[in-house]
């Protein structure tokens, strides 16, 4: 999870390498480091986040150089402090790494390496990995790329390094299986990270590694893309950004988060577009346009995803199940590659993901082929891994989302599951044309009905503001909204660190009704859609043991507000579609009490925007 930055050039790498951390410190910020070299080598790192590793470099006149490494560090072997901070050296001080991912076998490397002599001041997988790369330089007498290509067919585990050697410093080598690595291409200069926003501006032009290659890149050489296994040679393929400065910048918002909530009617539309023609009464995805028989031929769906997009998945299962009448079940990547499940080659695999580096789901990905089903990915980033891994997809279009805390990818991945459901709901012959049509203009409706939602900012700040120091919370919503009251607790969980459970409504009485007391908020997603009624009761129930109840309500409900002790209205939609609006309140009560409550909203604690280990 931890985010890389490398730089190779005629520029000063200082300012693009900090500048380049800070934009991808939502990948990890217990700890962080750079190493430059210029006469000599500066080289710095300290627990804590980048704006204090900065402060180490400010009265620092040694901070030149025109080839450096910087690491935003997520936790994984060691506690975070100064120590074990990245970039790493090797004994001789010669090799400088940087390192995403996690070694497995790296005790028994490391105990070998101490009977050859080394010293080991760090306890990280990577400290073992540079100083097995010098080992292999010194005993092949190799230079470092070769060493490179050496070392890595002798560990096990998941990695992106990067590394240059002081001695030789007019070349970078880098890495990848499993974790990220892009190479931005510019005029007799390289930029290397883990994702392309900390060099968006200065080229768009960019290079993915794909697992198991390698690259090495110089001054005035062309790159050069090796193949781990054999060394091989690998033609480049260089292909054009459509990211932008402005899709990464907070835009006046105090937080990522919050610009990412009010982008999501915007967002929406981006992907609706070309896609929803309620004009023509069509639904246009290419993905399964080329694939119809697939999808048509199906036995069932098997969703996989995690966190927020394992919701998003269970909200997919309504829609798919409800609409085009298909079974599908909901898996979390973590569990399903591990509990031998049952695959068969009429299963269509659908990953959902926003990074597309999920390390569990990808790994989910490559057994679900091994058993030959058709993999079809629900993914945000162009040219990530999981799309690259599967068989067709549709991409949500939700743009970067930098804020830890997923928001806008929850409601794009809705948005796209939506129109698959429908598209095939019409290809099966499972839906009228009325009914069809209805929903095609309903979804249509979407994003002016969240504006509409989003009028409700300043009345939820009052709610949160009065719930902050609440020590529990419990969601709670029937059907479709069920999935929702589990984001709504996934995300106050997240970011302001009160503890927070969802259930679906009738299961209160099998055991959380005993939490309720005067003391504990409930927030009840209550649209008059679905299973009105039965919600009532629900509510009812909690009011008799002196719940307070905070009520997602349809515009215009009273019989809802006459019982409930705050009301948040939405506009009216199909059942179908209510989550793309309910999930908004809940998206703002929990910004709004984590920054009452003081937390780092953009950067909870122990947490990491792109889980790209196990």
């Amino acid at each position: 999870m931890c985010g890389i930055v490398g730089y190779i050039g005629s520029r000063e790498a200082f300012p693009i390498i900090i500048n380049g951390l800070k934009r991808l410190e939502y990948r990890g910020y217990d700890s962080s480091g750079i190493a430059l070299f210029g006469q000599n080598l500066s080289h710095k790192k300290t627990k804590g986040k980048v704006k204090d590793l900065e402060s180490l470099f400010e009265e620092d006149s040694t901070k030149k150089g025109h080839i450096g490494l910087g690491h935003t560090r997520w936790a994984t072997h060691g506690v975070p402090n100064d120590v074990n901070a990245h970039p790493h050296l090797s004994n001789s001080g010669n090799l400088v790494m940087v390192h995403n991912g996690i070694i497995e076998n790296y005790d028994t490397i490391k105990k070998t390496l101490v009977d050859r002599g080394y010293t080991f001041y760090s306890d990280t997988d990577t400290e073992v990995l540079v100083n097995l790369i010098e080992d292999v330089m010194k005993k092949e007498d190799v230079g470092l790329g070769k060493a490179v290509q050496i070392a890595l067919n002798q560990v096990v585990g998941a990695y992106a390094i990067v590394v240059f050697d002081k001695q030789n410093p007019n070349e970078i080598v880098m890495a990848r299986l499993g974790s990220p690595l892009a190479i931005g291409l510019g005029e007799n200069e390289y930029f290397i990270a883990s994702d392309a926003t900390p060099f968006i501006e200065f080229t768009k032009n960019a290079m993915y590694l794909e697992d198991e290659q390698m690259a090495i890149i110089g001054l005035h050489k062309e790159p050069e893309i090796r193949n781990i296994k054999d060394d091989s040679l690998i033609a480049p393929y260089i292909q054009e950004l459509q990211l932008t400065l402005d899709q990464i910048e907070k835009g006046g918002y105090e937080h990522f988060m919050l610009k990412e909530i009010y982008e999501q009617p915007n967002v929406i539309n981006d992907t609706m577009r070309g896609r929803v023609l309620p004009e023509k009464n069509i639904i246009k995805l290419s993905g399964i346009d080329n694939y119809l028989s697939k999808f048509l031929q199906a036995n069932r769906i098997i969703m996989i995803g995690a966190g927020t997009s394992w919701h998003a998945g269970l909200v997919g299962e309504y829609l798919f199940e409800e609409l085009a009448r298909i079974p599908v079940e909901v898996e979390y990547s973590s569990e399903f590659r591990y509990r031998n499940p049952i695959i068969n080659e009429n299963d269509i695999v659908m990953p959902i993901s926003q990074s597309g580096e999920t390390a569990d789901t990808l790994a989910a990905i490559k057994l679900a082929k091994q058993h030959k089903a058709f993999i079809y990915a629900i993914c945000n980033v162009v040219g990530s891994s999981i799309p690259r891994e599967s068989d067709s997809g549709t991409y949500t279009h939700a743009g970067p989302e930098i804020g830890v805390a997923s928001t806008k990818a929850f409601t794009t991945q809705v948005t796209v599951m939506a129109m698959m459901a429908l598209k095939l709901a019409k290809e099966k012959g499972h839906i009228s044309t009325a009914s069809y049509n209805l929903y095609l203009s309903e979804l249509a409706m979407i994003p002016k009905k969240m504006l509409k939602t989003l009028e409700a900012d300043l009345y939820i700040q009052q709610i949160a503001h009065y719930y902050k120091d609440a020590a529990n919370f419990l969601y709670l919503g029937r059907g479709f909204n069920f999935p929702v009251a589990l984001e709504g607790a996934l995300k106050l969980k997240e970011i302001s660190y009160i503890h927070a459970e969802g259930y679906p409504a009738a299961e209160m009485k099998h055991g959380p009704i005993a939490l309720i007391d005067e003391n504990m908020p409930v927030v009840v997603v209550a649209t008059k859609k679905g299973q009105y009624e039965k919600i009532i009761s629900n509510i009812q129930e909690i009011k008799s043991r002196k719940g307070r109840i905070i009520a997602i309500v349809t515009e215009g409900d009273t019989q809802v507000k006459s019982i409930a002790d705050h009301v948040i209205e939405i506009p009216e939609t199909l059942e179908a579609f209510s989550p793309l609006l309910a999930t908004i309140p809940l998206q703002l009560l929990s910004y709004y009490i984590a920054v009452y409550r003081g937390c780092d909203v953009d950067q909870p604690r122990n947490l990491a925007k792109s889980v790209t280990v196990e």
